[in-house]
């Protein structure tokens, strides 16, 4: 269980420091008002933890790489590529309705407790 957390642990600092790493690159020439950096980090994810989910399905890597690439650099990196495999794995089994309730629920509940807490605040 230690192994498991530490992995996940050292996945997480590569995630959180390659997001930090690629809004100070993007920001710096990129400059419009535009959250570009959040959305290549959120899409880079998505398609990295798609890779790594095939992968997995497929039995060519193991539990430990899962647990530092996907749960831990993934995680780290950007919470929607686990969002966007959620969707994926409900909508892979045929919970339609499930994937689309999610989904609004996740954006709409979340950018309203996001304003909440904002105007909580002031």
């Amino acid at each position: 269980m230690l192994r498991a957390f530490l992995l996940v642990g050292l996945g997480g600092f590569l995630g959180s420091i390659s997001r930090y790493g690629i809004n100070q690159i993007v920001t710096k020439y990129i400059s419009n008002g535009l959250p570009y950096a959040t959305f290549l980090v959120n899409i880079i994810g998505c398609f990295l933890i798609g890779l790594l989910f095939g992968l997995m399905q497929r039995n060519q890597i193991d539990n430990s790489t899962w647990l530092i690439v996907a749960t831990g650099f993934c995680g780290a990196f950007t919470t929607f590529s686990t969002f966007a495999l959620e969707n994926n794995i409900l909508l892979n089994d045929r919970l339609n309705i499930q994937a689309m309730s999610y989904t609004l629920l996740s954006l709409f509940i979340g950018i309203l407790l996001c304003r909440l807490g904002i105007f909580l605040v002031k």
